[in-house]
């Protein structure tokens, strides 16, 4: 009963684990691309589960006490709020964290080398088109793909909002 309240690593230990695993893994969902946030498919899915149960034991030391998971839950609470407090202050860290929206259809017409950056083939672009009841690119005058995965689009006649070519046309995703 006691190993249940009393951790068998310092604190400081598990607080630390918990950050390593967490920003590790915040930076490999960074690098696997956008998409891949908004749409897991059947792979993915099976890889984030793996993933956290890979993971596990890197956190936990070997620690099973309640304590310890109760430390190493609001360790992760903790950076997640303070990783989301930081996109929201900073454009750098927003950057940097979550990425940059890309271009992918500019003025009606595909933007090839920025579907190649972001590994969509013109399947999978027709695909995300039709979730959003477009089904010709004809159709459209801008779409977006977004950081955190989705794509939203401006049609063909729509004002462009306001802000948003800042954020799309800059050095990196520039379709012209």
């Amino acid at each position: 009963m006691d190993s249940l309240f009393h951790p068998s690593l310092p604190i400081w230990n598990l607080l630390l684990r918990a950050t390593i695993v967490f920003v590790a893994l915040l930076f490999m969902l960074r690098v696997a691309g956008k998409r891949q946030v908004a749409q897991l498919g059947m792979a993915d899915f099976v890889a984030l589960m793996l993933i956290s149960n890979a993971v596990q034991n890197s956190m936990n030391g070997g620690d099973n006490s309640l304590v310890g998971g109760v430390i190493l839950a609001a360790t992760l609470v903790a950076l997640s709020s303070l990783f989301q407090y930081a996109t929201f202050r900073s454009k750098r860290v927003e950057r940097i964290v979550q990425g940059r929206p890309t271009l992918l259809i500019h003025r009606g017409q595909i933007v090839e080398q920025n579907l190649n950056r972001e590994l969509l083939s013109i399947r999978e672009l027709h695909t995300m088109l039709r979730r959003l009841g477009v089904h010709s690119i004809e159709e459209i005058a801008e779409a977006v793909l977004e950081s955190d995965g989705y794509v939203s689009l401006v049609r063909k006649g729509e004002p462009i909002p306001t802000g948003v070519r800042d954020d799309i046309f800059d050095e990196t995703c520039k379709a012209d």
